[in-house]
Parts: C-alpha cells; structure tokens; sequence
C-alpha cells in the first residue's frame, strides 16, 4: 500500500519542478533486491531523457520538493537517477494498525471502477469436459476474482459451443441409435459414443453424411422434432457442465452459446461487405489486411464459400453485443495459445469495423498441460484425460495422504479436507507457470507438502490458526481492534521483514490484473508463507509478553488474513486443520 502514498507524493513532487511533464507514467514500485531498500523509482531517467537533462539533476530537485519524511528515511539517489525509499519501522506499525481495524486488507478498491468482460471456459455441447478445459476454467475465473477484488464490476460469460455441423451427425445418432437407458445413467458418455458412431459412418458412407447435412438443415431452418432434441442435449450437457463447476466452485453471470448469435450473423457479413471490408474471394467473403505485416498472409473468413459463417463471424458478433449490452471497458479472452491467430484477426477486424469502439481487447492466452512424458496429457491408453476423473482421482490421492497424517481423525473429517487439498493442488499447479509455458502435469509435486505447492500454503494457513488455537482456554479471543489501539513494536528483523511483505499485497494483486498473471499472486503468498516461517521459528509468541505478544499475534492474525484472501483470489479454499 505504502508504494501508492509514495507514487502520489513523487508525481506532486515532480509537478514541481516539471509543470508540464505527464506525472501519470511516474510509478514507484517494491525493490528487487532489499539490499537497495524497501521501494524505487526509475521514473525520472526516461523524463530526463525525454528532455535532455540530466538524470541526477533532476532527481536531485524532485528529492527537493518531496515530503516523505513520515514514512521514509532520507531518500537516496542512486545510479543515473534512481530514487530509493527506506520505510521508518513506525510507518509499518501504522498501517498494520490500520489493518487491524478493518480499515484496509493491504489494498485499496480501484477509484475508476472499470467494467471488465471475462470470457472462459467454454466447453463443447455433447461432449464431456476434459484435461483441455482446465486452464481457461481456473485461469479465467481467478481473473474475475481479483479484478473484482480490486473493486472492478465484473461480467463473467461462458461461450458454450452449442451449434455446428457436429449436430447433424448427433442428430441422426440420436434418431437411428440412442440407448434411453445409457442417456439417462451417462448423458454425455452416450452423446460421446453416438458422435463418434455417426462419424466413423459418416466416414465410410456418402449417404450417413449426406442424411447429416440434412438434419442439420432442418435443425437451421427451425424444425420442431430436430429444435427439441438439440435443446435436450444443451440442457443434459449444462447439467454436467454445472456438476464440475460448483466441484471448481466456478460461477458465471452468463452463459450464451455460439446459438445466440445465430439471429446477427447475416447483418455482420453484410455490414463488412457494404463497408468494403470485407469481399469475396473464391466464393467465400473474406476480410485482408493488406496493410498489416503480420496479418497480411492470413485473410479473416467471415462467411464460406456455401454460404455459412463460421467462428469468426460468431465472434464478431459476440463482441458487437457484449459492448451494446454490457458498455465494458475491457474484454479479455482466455483460450489456449493456438487461437492467437484467431483473435489478432478478430481484433484487428473490429478495429477496422468499429473504429470508435475504446474497449480494451485482451487475448490471455497459455501453453498446454504435459505428462511425465512431455507430451500432451492422456490416460495410459492414450484417451483424452476427462475433468471430472482427473478431480476424482486429485480427492482420492489427497485422502490418501491426510489419512496417512491424521489416521485418528473421522473419515468425514479427512474427505472434506482432502476435497479443499485435491482440488486446491490442482488449481494452484494450473495458475504458478507462467501462463503462456507448457507445464508437466506430477501429482506428487502438486500435492507435495514442501515446495510452492497449494498443499504447504494451506499447511502454512493451518500453522497461523493453530497460534490461536494454542492460546489458553481462559484467554479471550484475539481482540484485532483492541490491538491496533496498542503499541506495535517491530524490533525483530524477522518481524519487520514479514510486516513489509505484508504491504506489498496489494501491488500485486494491481500487477495480476494489470498483466493477466495470477502466477505473480502464488509466488507473492508463498514468499509469504516462507516470511511467515522464519518469523515463526525466530520470534517466539504465545512466550513473549507484553506488546509484543500482542504485535506478533497481531502480526500472525494479519498473515492468516492475507493468505486466505490470497487463496481465495486464486479460487483456493481453505481449511483451518490439516
């Protein structure tokens, strides 16, 4: 929090000495290495530059202008015009008294709520969710999470592939071979066994193909009997969809199908083509970009050559009406890295379409998820991993350990915390690469409990709760706003080093929404688990007296604090035993 009072002073500061400079690009930000200090600018070298001065000059009248004193030691220059800032230990204290009251969670809300889109998931009508679906679920919704942490209001939408060609062939599977009994044990194992059925028919026979095409022109044109069945399908298959995401605890505000589109697809192809952006080309209408390097050699197809549209122009669409119907100011986008193409295009049309449109658009895009093998991951036979095992089977290898660890406790007891570890490991194994790197998929990393694993960070939330439970039963409960009233001592570097942590909660939470990276939140909590440590091991707490007693357990009471709000951000629950 502190690196906010500090921006603000050194933009009032350089407002000084340059009236004319654009003080918004002047950022204060944690130091790297504390050997530095605690905060630092480098700011003022790119004013400098920009208008032939010299760094340090500059610097040195801005450090002129600058009132910190009341949180900071004297200020250094450093370098060609750094600014290092030292935090007084009595500046700590004051904002974790202000913690302590409630006054704030190590963050501010936003004071411009944006309107943010959040577009994820998006499963396939018919078909079961599989390991694929993983990484948009978990990234996208952790995204939700903390942009409206920050104070942002949020629509969430899950763009539901519920129409296309692959519904003919359901179709006459649904009319020619439907099992009842297998439909209502297994909805989508027996949509998943017709599908493929009809396909390989399809395959070996012109005439299955062609009664494909057939219904799936009926379904366009409104039939009654083909409408009804296709509905049935939307309506099994949401249900299965909803059954892994409250296992996920994932909620979304919408969930419009590509077939919500189907009404406004014509008008795009014919608003494109009256603008001249879009013309044919070997019967097809196609968008070019001749004037885009990039893009130049990849033409968009918004309608093919027999006259339907395809993903692109149900995106375009879908874009038209998320700004008509909901005015956001950003629309983020999380697929896999193989539709880059796909949304450059995208964005790159619209621009040209709606040049008025100021909406942010974002495509967050990641790797893929490996085996041990280094290749895409699947079951030993080399099937698809399906959501709903992988959960299973997370729950059930988490069972395993807590059991091992607590073989006295009530079963019921250990498949709740083993539910919260299982699917906890899986989301936090998801969200710490680097979104846009494949990862290996190792169920004894993920459910390790040493290493940056959800495991040691639930562990390390556990550890903080268990000082309270360890209080002597005569004690009152720990009384947060009678502390913040006492005097907050942080003599220990341990103490001091852990309280800083704390502060720089916020910065990153601004960073995740700001780059798309929860990996910058897990790497951020398990620094503070390992802070928490130390702290733990040096700084005894229920043996000291006095204020300081009540500092540390004001200081364990504020890391518990941070680590659940942490964890929950990332969509993380917690347990308070382990």
């Amino acid at each position: 929090m502190l690196h906010i009072f500090l921006e603000q002073r050194v933009r009032a500061a350089v407002a000084q000495v340059l009236p004319e400079a654009a003080t918004a690009t002047i950022l204060v930000r944690p130091c790297a290495d504390a050997r530095f200090g605690d905060y630092q600018t480098n700011s003022l070298m790119s004013l400098a530059k920009e208008r032939k001065l010299n760094p340090r000059q500059l610097a040195t009248g801005v450090v002129a202008q600058l009132d910190v004193n009341e949180w900071c030691e004297q200020v250094e220059i450093a370098g060609a015009g750094f600014l290092n800032f030292r935090v007084k230990s009595e500046a700590v204290a004051t904002v974790m008294r202000g913690a302590l009251r409630g006054d704030h969670g190590f963050f501010r809300k936003v004071s411009a709520p944006r309107t943010v889109v959040v577009d994820f998931s998006s499963p396939n009508v018919a078909k079961p969710m599989h390991v694929g679906h993983i990484r948009s679920t978990i990234l996208g919704d952790c995204l939700a999470r903390v942009f409206r942490l920050l104070g942002h209001r949020v629509v969430t939408d899950n763009h539901v592939g519920d129409w296309g060609t692959q519904f003919g062939k359901l179709l006459v599977g649904w009319k020619q071979q439907l099992n009842p009994a297998a439909l209502q044990s297994d909805p989508i194992g027996e949509m998943e066994r017709l599908y493929k059925v009809i396909h390989a028919a399809c395959d070996a026979d012109p005439a299955v193909l062609e009664q494909a095409r057939q219904e799936l022109v009926k379904l366009q044109n409104g039939d009654a009997e083909n409408l009804a069945i296709w509905r049935e399908m939307i309506g099994r298959s949401q249900t299965q969809f909803d059954t892994i995401y409250r296992r996920l605890g994932v909620a979304f505000d919408h969930t419009l199908g590509e077939s919500f589109y189907n009404p406004r697809l014509k008008a795009v192809v014919q608003e494109l083509s009256a603008l001249g952006l879009a013309r044919e080309s070997e019967g097809a209408m196609a968008v070019f970009f001749d004037d885009n390097p990039e893009l130049k050699a990849h033409p968009a197809i918004v309608q093919k050559s027999d006259g339907a549209a395809n993903y692109a122009t149900t995106d375009l669409a879908t874009l038209v009406y998320r700004l008509e119907t909901w005015r956001p100011d950003e629309i983020v986008y999380v697929t896999d890295g193989r539709q880059q193409l796909h949304f450059k295009q995208i964005f790159a049309v619209f621009r040209r379409w709606h040049p008025e449109a100021r909406a942010k658009l974002v495509h967050v895009w990641f790797g893929a998820i490996l085996g041990e093998d280094g290749k895409p991951f699947k079951t030993r036979s080399g099937e698809i991993v399906k959501l709903a095992d992988l959960l299973d089977e997370a729950e059930d290898r988490a069972f395993k350990v807590v059991t091992e660890k607590n073989p006295e406790w009530p079963e019921a007891q250990c498949r709740e915390i083993a539910r919260v570890v299982g699917i906890g490991a899986i989301k936090y194994a998801d969200l710490l690469p680097n979104r846009q790197s494949d990862y290996g998929f190792n169920w004894d990393k993920m459910l390790a409990l040493t290493g940056n694993t959800a495991p040691y960070l639930l562990y390390a939330y556990t550890r903080v709760r268990s000082i309270f439970r360890k209080r002597g039963e005569n004690e009152a409960a720990f009384d947060a706003e009678q502390a913040a009233r006492t005097p907050f001592p942080l003599t220990a570097p341990e103490e001091l080093t852990l309280a800083k942590h704390l502060l720089n909660f916020g910065f990153v939470l601004e960073a995740v929404v700001e780059e798309h990276r929860p990996n910058y939140l897990c790497n951020y909590l398990y620094d503070l688990a390992g802070h928490y440590a130390r702290f733990y091991e040096a700084c005894p707490v229920l043996k000291a007296e006095g204020a300081t007693r009540t500092a540390r357990l004001a200081l364990c009471e504020l890391t518990g604090r941070v680590l659940k709000q942490g964890l929950e951000a990332l969509g993380l629950e917690t347990t308070e035993q382990m």
